[in-house]
């Protein structure tokens, strides 16, 4: 009888939908508690360079653990919105800070120093020694917190963070303050190297330097396609017909710049980023996130001797969906990639190319540094009487000699502005914008973005914008030989995807732009900590499963 009374119970119609809900309840809890426990690792890959419409050109070229792997099973963000003029040490750390360079002190890979009167690194740190590097750095230009810094916070310092890329400022943005070791190439030796601010020297690495340095292997390597050249889609006759080989011998005095601009760095990048997985147990420490951190390149390859490097540039893609492949696989194998957090974002392609051959007849010209440097000291000299009034020129930016103008008891904002009207009626000259319009948010079409994205404390006295087709030629700053590489400026959208791979993250599309500064927020919200002290963007909303 009592089976039969606990059976009738059973039969009500309000037994089952409370059931139902109690086992649904039940579940979501079970997925809540699965979800904070499963991010053991987060991945932050910065891709410099990656450009949608190679992803979308080459996709039939793609294996399915790569890139595909992202947009299958994770959420794309097709347009991650930079804003104007940033290279890629300043994306790289807008992206990993959720903040503009007006916040995060990055404004690009160098910076002119008005007291010493001199170009220096901005990450150069002449206070601490290098670790097996030639130049010294440290993460102190940040001015703010990443993401690898709040992980690391987070955990109370017991989960562990490294990072590595081809070049420093890459390293360090993705390493951040408290990354345990930041490596990357060392410019003159080929070493991987690092800096006495980190605590550490990973053993493997070291090890790696001196039992097989890059610089004794070079010699053995070489570039050629993964695939046929006629293989690669949209590519004219011309180019499918010929294949290309790229060696690197001890007698090029320039074969490690042309190795770190080829496909072949992202290979050892991957390499040390595995190796850096066995050798520290990267992601198995219970109870903490750790960070790992990895930088690669796609920029175009500029040593070739045909100005037309479509198809290296696609071997270089196919090459990387390949490396990304296998390096999703081997985090599967060690920690599973449902316990894994992964971002890889791209930075916006350069804006400039090699110049076109003057067959095609395309308009193009030259901006020389130093003649505009001239002919603006000496049309100050005439307005204001003899002086260098001209301190400096460097990446497109003027830098006028403050204390002359202090001395001459002269109005700043009146010579830049005349400063100004002067350099827009050079030829080749599109913009120009003095550093009050720019802080005043004033300058262009897209004011307000160029404000955010410029570092007040070192930007120049005037910004100029040269007109697509001219190439600047730095003739000021250094002696330019005379079979030097003519790089011209192209108008283009200052735009990269986004992907972000997580448990419980919806496979999704956002074709919208989104502003790049909500990224952070975003990975920091799947990971439950803080977003970075400078993210001020609210976090681009995912769907979830």
């Amino acid at each position: 009888m009592k089976i039969k009374r606990r059976c009738r119970l059973i039969d009500t119609p309000s037994v089952p939908r409370l059931v139902v809900a109690l086992v649904a309840s039940f579940a979501a809890l079970g997925m809540a508690a699965a979800d904070a426990a499963q991010a053991r690792l987060l991945v932050n890959i910065v891709v410099e360079g990656l450009d949608a419409d190679y992803l979308e050109l080459l996709r039939d070229r793609f294996g399915e653990g790569g890139f595909k792997r992202f947009e299958r099973h994770g959420a794309t963000i097709s347009h991650a919105d930079y804003g104007p003029g940033l290279d890629a040490a300043a994306a790289s750390a807008t992206i990993l800070t959720g903040a503009s360079p007006s916040l995060n002190g990055v404004g690009g890979t160098t910076v002119y120093d008005r007291e010493r009167l001199r170009v220096t690194e901005t990450y150069a740190d002449p206070d601490i020694l290098g670790n097996f590097s030639s130049i010294p750095y440290s993460p102190k230009a940040l001015r703010v917190s990443t993401v690898s810094d709040e992980a690391r916070i987070a955990s109370g310092g017991t989960s562990v963070v490294y990072a590595i890329a081809p070049d420093a400022a890459t390293a360090l943005a993705l390493g951040g303050h408290a990354a345990n070791a930041a490596l990357w190439l060392d410019p003159k030796t080929g070493n991987w190297a690092s800096s006495t601010y980190f605590k550490e020297m990973p053993v493997s690495v070291a090890t790696r330097n001196r039992t097989m340095p890059l610089s004794a292997r070079l010699d053995t390597m070489s570039w050629t396609p993964a695939l046929a050249p006629s293989a690669y889609p949209a590519v004219p006759d011309h180019l499918s017909r010929y294949s290309f080989r790229y060696v690197f011998p001890h007698s090029n005095a320039a074969r490690l710049d042309m190795f770190k601009a080829s496909p072949l760095v992202n290979r050892e990048v991957t390499t040390v980023a595995t190796d850096l997985l066995s050798s520290l147990q990267i992601g198995r420490h219970e109870g903490v996130t750790d960070v790992l951190g990895i930088g690669y390149t796609l920029e175009p390859f500029d040593y070739g001797k045909n100005p037309d490097n479509r198809v290296e540039l696609m071997d270089a893609y196919v090459r990387l969906d390949a490396g990304i492949a296998n390096l999703l696989d081997d985090i599967d194998r060690r920690v599973g990639l449902d316990h894994t957090v992964i971002m890889l974002a791209g930075t916006p392609p350069r804006t400039r190319t090699r110049r076109d051959s003057d067959l095609w007849g395309v308009p193009s010209g030259e901006f020389s540094t130093r003649k505009a440097v001239s002919l603006l000291n000496m049309y100050l000299i005439a307005l204001y009487g003899n002086g260098d009034f001209v301190s400096a020129y460097h990446n497109g930016n003027i830098y006028l000699n403050h204390k002359l103008i202090k001395e001459r008891s002269l109005d700043e904002t009146e010579v830049r502005t005349r400063a100004a009207a002067f350099m827009a009626r050079m030829t080749g000259v599109d913009r120009v914008h003095t550093l009050d319009e720019i802080i005043a948010g004033h300058a262009g079409e897209n004011a307000e973005a160029l404000r955010r994205n410029t570092v007040a404390s070192s930007a120049g006295d005037l910004r100029i914008m040269v007109a697509p087709g001219f190439e600047i030629v730095d003739d000021y700053n250094t002696v330019v030989p005379a079979d030097h590489i003519p790089m011209v400026e192209r108008a283009a959208a200052t735009t990269a995807p986004v992907y972000i791979l997580a448990p419980g993250i919806a496979t999704q599309t956002i074709g919208t732009p989104v502003d790049a500064r909500a990224i952070a927020p975003a990975v920091c919200r799947i990971l439950r900590i803080r977003s970075p002290n400078g993210a001020s963007q609210a976090p681009v909303q995912l769907l979830k499963k």
